[in-house]
């Protein structure tokens, strides 16, 4: 299993999915309605496919909405602010993030939709099996 990279990425993920939701009801105090109506509002990033022939852009703006980067400056923004909704957004972003890549959709490529950083990993393992046994 620790030479299945997209085996640990998909525990990491789900680490940090039960984590954020946990600090997200714990620490900040966030209500569960919030969570529901905010949790699949990354998923807009998914309209840049819709651009037939726009593929890197496509791939950009997902990219741009599913990574760790931007919720973490609007969480530590909100820290320094003192936005309890701010630091909520973020942990429902990071909780978005991380569900995600449980579910084995990761970050684009600029050649196609798939395939991810996630499953770029299983097929690279699928491909080359010696890998697994190599000593």
């Amino acid at each position: 299993m620790l030479i299945r990279p997209d085996v640990l990425l998909r525990l990491e993920s789900l680490l940090v999915l039960s984590a954020s939701v946990v600090v997200y009801r714990t620490a900040f105090h966030g209500p569960w309605w919030l969570f529901a109506v905010l949790f699949l509002v990354p998923d807009i990033s998914l309209l840049g496919y819709a651009a037939h022939g726009r593929r890197r852009l496509a791939a950009t703006v997902y990219n741009t909405g599913h990574n760790y980067i931007l919720p973490a400056v609007t969480g530590l923004a909100g820290w320094g602010w003192g936005s309890l909704r701010a630091e909520q957004v973020a942990g429902i972003w990071i909780a978005h993030i991380a569900f995600d890549r449980v579910l084995g959709y990761g970050l684009k490529f600029s050649g196609g939709f798939k395939p991810t950083h996630i499953q770029s990993a299983a097929v690279y393992l699928a491909a080359v099996p010696d890998r697994l046994t190599a000593r």
